[in-house]
């Protein structure tokens, strides 16, 4: 264990020698992501063999870290696998078996999602990186997998997709108030059947943020009427889903507009093709370029980055009404 310590720590300062020659100082924020980005990749030099020339069933994945990371890392770095033919066995959060339905033996080991799983150097990338050109990572067909005729709506369909809880550790930053939802509501609710989606702290799987009530539910089903609420679509489950993490996938494959927050939640809705208008107004996403080259590669969605309010009615407008 020593030794195997010191070899990593040896390659680690040699990446960071590599970087400052590159890239000179990088701010101590982002600097570690770039060396991770170089890590990930060396890692996966002693599977080289296997991976390319035996292609026998080898490799056993296990993720507990957060909800982005698996979705846009880990599940299409499973899915490379399956269809290499080296894919022996997969592990994740609870409610994730559905999520990794390609693989041939998934079980739910993990209770809760974590910080310092994110920290999974066996995986393509480690939160963040200024190079998303990732080797063993493909394309997960989530749309064509869960498509149905259940959830077919008479007008075309937009999912309102948010959150609210802390962000980090500190109050909610990127989410819809109900001033921004009732603009949402009366601009689009003629030419569009609204579906609005904030799962309930029991429906998911807890991770490091806390989830608070935003107090709108009942608002809605008061004011607007028209709005149908993924919660009381779940009650009634017509489809027959397994968990809550199924059912959205499976009403989010009927869709191909979404308006979402930042985080796990526009994440899973730029899984689904079509068009995602994303309200993220802090993180390293944008420095990173997350949203111009990550976001639109899970499965070719077209991402409007809105920063700020005023943004996101702008591209609202634009994407939606003209």
């Amino acid at each position: 264990m020593e030794e195997k310590n010191i070899h990593n720590n040896l390659i680690t300062k040699l990446i960071s020698l590599f970087l400052r020659l590159k890239f000179g100082k990088l701010h101590w924020s982002v600097k570690y992501f770039y060396r991770d980005t170089y890590y990930c990749d060396i890692i996966q030099w002693k599977y080289f063999i296997r991976d390319y020339f035996i292609k026998k069933p080898y490799k056993v994945i296990s993720f507990n870290g957060e909800f982005t990371p698996d979705l846009a890392f880990v599940i299409p770095f499973a899915y490379w696998h399956f269809k290499n033919g080296t894919l022996l066995k997969t592990e994740g959060a609870r409610f994730t078996k559905e999520m990794y339905f390609f693989s041939p033996n998934h079980e739910e080991v993990y209770h809760d999602r974590t910080n310092e799983a994110n920290y999974n150097y066996e995986t393509p990338r480690i939160l963040y990186s200024h190079n998303y050109n990732m080797k063993k990572w493909e394309k997960v067909p989530f749309k064509a997998h869960f498509k149905n005729d259940v959830y077919v709506f008479e007008k075309p369909a937009i999912m309102i997709a948010n959150r609210y809880n802390t962000e980090w550790n500190g109050p909610p930053i990127s989410y819809f108030s109900k001033e921004i939802l009732a603009y949402m509501i009366e601009l689009l609710q003629e030419k569009y059947t609204l579906i609005y989606n904030r799962p309930i702290a029991k429906n998911i799987t807890s991770d490091s943020s806390e989830v608070y009530d935003l107090g709108e539910y009942n608002w809605l089903r008061e004011t607007y009427p028209d709005v149908i609420l993924m919660e009381d679509l779940y009650l009634e489950n017509k489809i027959g889903a397994n968990n809550y993490n199924h059912f959205q996938m499976l009403v989010y494959a009927n869709i191909d507009r979404f308006i979402s927050t930042h985080g796990g939640t526009g994440c899973l809705a730029c899984c689904f093709e079509g068009t995602n208008i994303l309200l993220s107004k802090k993180g390293l996403e944008a420095y990173f370029g997350c949203f111009k080259t990550l976001y639109p590669k899970l499965s070719g969605t077209k991402v409007y980055h809105a920063k700020t309010d005023e943004e996101l009615k702008m591209y609202i407008s634009e994407a939606y009404l003209n």
